[in-house]
């Protein structure tokens, strides 16, 4: 994965290059861990050779894993990171297209890039925290939090 910086100031925004058999969540992680960011949104373009997305299944209080083993065009990426415990925690959701016009989406879970992904993301002045709940199961955004 290749970056560059294109703004910086109260908003800085990146341009973040992926290139093939790059897993998207991984590098993506890693970039957010280096910039420290906290309060940022992406969207990306691109395809995979496989990806592996999401349903959350709000009764078993966990993803049902759906893979989907072929090369896809990625249709839209979309998503954000804010700190979770001072770690940034990306939540990203995928709708991808696959050879016949049909469209499958969810939350991302793993991606492996063919031959490209480009991803476009924007951190703000105002960082964003996640807070455990305990009813959904998940870490949500809360908006009261101290920055």
């Amino acid at each position: 994965m290749k970056s560059k910086i294109l703004n910086r100031g109260p908003e800085s925004t990146w341009a973040l290059i992926f290139d093939s058999g790059d897993e998207v969540m991984q590098h993506l992680q890693q970039f957010a861990r280096e910039k420290k960011l906290s309060g940022s949104r992406f969207t990306a373009i691109g395809a995979f050779s496989d990806v592996t997305v999401g349903y959350f299944n709000i009764e078993k209080k966990d993803y049902k894993r759906i893979p989907i083993r072929e090369q896809v065009e990625v249709l839209s990426l979309i998503g954000d990171i804010a700190s979770d415990s001072g770690e940034p925690k990306i939540h990203a959701h995928v709708v991808v297209g696959k050879s016949d016009g049909s469209a499958w989406g969810g939350h991302l879970v793993e991606a492996h890039v063919r031959p490209t992904l480009e991803l476009i993301l924007t951190e703000t002045p105002v960082h964003l925290r996640r807070k455990w709940d305990a009813a959904a199961h998940l870490a949500l955004i809360d908006l009261a939090a101290e920055a």
